[in-house]
């Protein structure tokens, strides 16, 4: 309950923070830059992906170091495989967040 509680703060902080941002009327001459659907979808989804990759790491490391820890003998083999299943994790993460920055790049300001 107390991560929810969290969670929903901090959502609260950004939107308040990114209020001003998307009050915005008018492009200056300098050209900034103001957020889109598609520029916060890609961070956050670029989040998501990290997070993802994160937990998706834990629970391979752990299960392979159970395995070892049972069974010794049976190390040379676990330690491959938990290496192929790391690379595997590791480019649908790069893919993810290659398609995010995509997403992010092409993003205009509309105004």
């Amino acid at each position: 309950m107390k991560v929810l509680r969290l969670i929903v703060v901090a959502m609260v902080v950004l939107l308040a923070m990114a209020a001003p941002v998307m009050a915005q009327t008018t492009t200056p001459p300098g050209g900034t830059q103001v957020f889109t659907g598609a520029s916060i979808g890609a961070g956050i989804g670029a989040a998501l992906a990290i997070v993802g990759a994160g937990y998706g790491f834990g629970k391979i490391g752990a299960a392979a170091l159970e395995g070892m820890a049972r069974q010794p003998q049976a190390a040379g083999s676990i330690l491959p495989a938990m290496i192929v299943i790391a690379a595997l994790l590791e480019g649908a993460t790069l893919f993810a967040l290659f398609i995010c920055f995509t997403v992010a790049g092409k993003a205009t300001s509309g105004w």
